[in-house]
């Protein structure tokens, strides 16, 4: 008899624990991220460890959550956004195409019940004032294109390699409708005005964030105005990875007679700031932002009150 008893109780000790399994499966939020490519090499870092952060330390079951590739495409974008809103997914994390798209995502969203976390891209303050519903995860851009132009100012020659009295430079931007690009092209040459410093802009293309393209706007930048540049900005590190290339072909010699800069703090651009084939990067904390934006989204689909906006600091990298 007291076997039986005892066999009873395990069983429903076993019961009651897969029960709790279920159960807490069951109230486990339904996910829809939607990354703007991801060909992107900081949005890589950011999406695997977002996926990551959610399933091992959140316990969001794998199966909850759907990641999709925007490919660039805000029409591709918009139909996977429509697809989260049919599927009644409970919470969208979304990293847009375009942020001039912000408010019809977020009437549509808003029109269903959804709440969204931006991350990355932020929508204008006119777009995030639309809905009480929604937040924005992010840096602010100011900061990195203001430690950017920082790093340069701090250098012995104050970025004026041909020793005219001007700082000439050269920007590669992303996308000139992102804010990031915005913020980081205007920021880092106001770091060097608030400096003292005179500047002089000799050239300024859209590079697309793409390295490839970086390289070729760089290259393109060397062969007009030769030794005339004095710095190369660029507004992250996968075209500061391209520029760099342009750099050695050119037989330029990064710190010796040209600096580089690029913001993201990526793997390959430390390495290249540490070797002095980069003057500096800037950390954009993928790890604190993924980390920031998953715990947001699940207190956001739990109904808990939310801030309007989550910062997380950029950080300057040098050599030293």
């Amino acid at each position: 008899m007291k076997k039986l008893v005892a066999l009873v109780m395990t069983l429903a000790l076993c019961l009651t624990a897969l029960c709790g399994v279920a159960s807490a499966e069951a109230t486990a939020p339904r996910i829809g991220i939607s990354i703007y490519q991801y060909a992107d090499n900081f949005m890589t870092l950011y999406r695997e460890e977002l996926v990551r952060y959610l399933t091992e330390e959140l316990g969001v079951p794998a199966e909850n959550i759907t990641i999709v590739d925007g490919k660039n495409d805000q029409a591709e974008q918009t139909n996977q956004i429509n697809n989260f809103i049919a599927d009644n997914v409970d919470v969208m994390i979304l990293n847009l195409v375009q942020t001039s798209s912000s408010a019809s995502v977020i009437q549509a969203a808003d029109a269903a019940g959804i709440p969204v976390v931006f991350i990355n891209r932020e929508p204008s303050a006119e777009d995030m004032a639309l809905s009480d519903n929604i937040t924005y995860v992010g840096a602010h851009a100011s900061q990195s294109g203001t430690f950017q132009g920082e790093i340069v100012a701090e250098t012995e020659n104050k970025g004026d390699f041909n020793g005219n009295g001007t700082v000439d430079y050269v920007m590669i931007m992303g996308d000139p409708e992102n804010v990031d690009a915005q913020q980081r092209t205007e920021y880092s040459i106001k770091a060097l005005e608030d400096a003292g410093l005179k500047v002089n802009k000799l050239f300024e293309q859209r590079g697309d964030w793409d390295q490839t393209k970086g390289q070729e706007l760089a290259a393109t930048a060397l062969t007009q105005f030769g030794t005339d540049i004095d710095v190369i900005f660029c507004n992250n590190d996968a075209m500061a990875l391209g520029a760099a290339q342009a750099i050695a072909d050119a037989g330029r010699v990064v710190g010796e007679d040209i600096y580089l800069l690029g913001v993201d703090a990526l793997d390959e651009a430390v390495e290249l700031v540490n070797e002095g084939k980069m003057t500096g990067t800037v950390l954009n904390d993928h790890i604190g932002q993924s980390h920031t934006a998953a715990d947001v989204a699940l207190k956001i689909a739990a109904g808990e009150q939310i801030e309007k906006y989550y910062w997380v600091d950029y950080v300057k990298v040098t050599a030293e």
